[in-house]
């Protein structure tokens, strides 16, 4: 490494945020970015440990100690081409990745990883600055044609390779702009939409056409893509909501997170409010909020509540508190189960664990309140705490209790492709390809709910088993 003993003179210090009071006032990101000589320093930390642990916690397998030194010795130009020679999106992954990397870093050992996150983002961001990321197109064309269904994550990957390789690739979207839960899913103070814009612009450069408000199995015929394109690729990710199955549940204030999240992502386009709630609008002002599910998405949901000025903000979790640090003994390299305290429950929340919700409370027609009770976790069971019934005062109730596999309606139906156990698309992680002959899975539709990083290695991945299956090989990275 450029400076071995950098993690012995200096402490990690990761990106600040603006002042909460500030940053709840609108819907843009608030981080605030190292200066270049603070992420040199950072960048030195990393330790000539001689096996990279943060290889094993990546799913895209990003060469994080190479580009880590190239920021060291100020060569931001190389590094970020290591970079993007195992990552597509560097700006996605570097602002919404929960950074399992960090959680396997040898430094972690002592709590004090390496700020891989921070400095993937700054890479990326300088990139675009310098106006050194530019399209890549393929030298020849190769006569084939792809479909690929679903342009979060996994689709805008997989399409951006396989048209690197010289296929003519479409990209079908059933929203109205291309980005999947990427754009509707991530509220803008995470992720700013114009991220995804200018990717898009390098995407077509590169030769891949978008097809937006067109649902495969829909509007678009499942058969027609099989009978015209010489492939097909699933990756429309893992869309069903865990819904709430208890009395009172089907009142119009007890909704699915996306729902609410995707309206206010609607709002910030500047699309009006017909057009972004065809279901009623979703709005936490002056509400007594409940979010229940305590993951990523129910945080993205205190977060946004508390912008649109929510009178209070409870988020509750079934399991129980986890520990304020993990027994690295152990956890480590893994990814631990401890306390983790988002920038949006800073913000202002009250959380509540071991909660069951029970019956919602219904007065004139609207959610008035929630009957909970607390539970205790035995030999793996829950059982209820007799004589814990609590209630709680409610106007909204969101439910973000994760999802339970992707839609069979519509494109699943139709493309008549066999599901695992689990409800998800069946297909390996060595060719992608499913039951039907030329058609591909990716992502989420194939692995379950997970995270973008996984997404994006799937597309990757993916593009390269179509490639191979089209032409005998290929040589895209796996």
């Amino acid at each position: 490494m450029g400076k071995t003993t950098g993690f012995l003179e200096l402490d990690r210090r990761d990106r600040d945020y603006l002042d909460p009071s500030d940053r709840v006032q609108n819907y843009k990101e608030f981080v605030v970015p190292h200066e270049e000589s603070a992420l040199r320093d950072q960048a030195s930390r990393c330790m000539d440990c001689g096996i990279p642990y943060c290889h094993n916690g990546c799913p895209v397998n990003n060469i994080i100690p190479d580009w880590n030194h190239l920021v060291y010795e100020g060569d931001w130009k190389n590094a970020l081409e290591v970079l993007h020679s195992t990552n597509n999106f560097p700006e996605f992954t570097g602002r919404v990745c929960p950074a399992p990397c960090e959680a396997s870093c040898t430094l972690n050992i002592i709590d004090q990883p390496v700020t891989i996150k921070s400095i993937e983002c700054a890479i990326v961001d300088r990139g675009w600055e310098e106006g050194w990321i530019k399209p890549q197109v393929a030298e020849k064309q190769t006569g084939k044609a792809v479909a690929v269904i679903g342009s979060g994550a996994a689709g805008m990957a997989c399409a951006q390779q396989l048209a690197r390789a010289g296929h003519a690739v479409t990209l079908f979207e059933k929203s109205d702009r291309i980005g999947g839960l990427l754009r509707y899913g991530i509220p803008d103070f995470k992720m700013e939409k114009h991220l995804i814009n200018r990717r898009c612009v390098q995407m077509e450069a590169e030769g891949v056409t978008f097809k937006t408000s067109a649902e495969v199995g829909v509007e678009v015929s499942f058969k027609a893509l099989q009978e015209n394109f010489d492939a097909v690729v699933l990756s429309g990710g893992a869309e069903e909501p865990r819904m709430l199955d208890i009395p009172g549940a089907e009142l119009n204030g007890v909704r699915a997170a996306m729902e609410f999240l995707t309206q206010q992502n609607k709002r910030n386009a500047g699309d009006d409010e017909v057009r972004a709630a065809p279901r009623g609008t979703l709005s936490a002002k002056d509400k007594h909020v409940i979010v229940i599910g305590g993951g990523d998405t129910g945080s993205d949901c205190v977060g946004t509540s508390k912008r649109q000025g929510a009178k209070s903000i409870t988020q509750l979790e079934i399991m129980p508190q986890p520990p304020e640090k993990e027994d690295k003994a152990l956890t480590w390299p893994d990814w631990p189960l401890k306390m983790r305290t988002s920038s949006s429950h800073e913000e202002g929340a009250n959380r509540d664990w071991s909660v069951l919700a029970k019956r919602v409370i219904e007065k004139d027609g609207e959610v008035a309140g929630l009957e909970c009770v607390r539970v205790e976790w035995q030999d793996r069971q829950m059982v209820e705490v007799e004589g814990s019934e609590f209630t709680l005062e409610a106007d909204l109730i969101l439910l973000a209790m994760g999802f339970v596999g992707p839609r069979r309606r519509g494109l699943l139906e139709r493309a008549g492709v066999e599901l695992d156990a689990r409800g998800n698309v069946a297909a390996d992680t060595q060719n992608y390809a499913t039951s039907e002959p030329g058609v591909f899975a990716c992502g989420d539709m194939r692995r379950g709910q997970s995270l973008i990083v996984w997404a994006i290695r799937e597309g990757r991945q993916c593009a390269r088993a179509v490639d191979e299956a089209l032409m005998g090989s290929s040589e895209l990275p796996r």
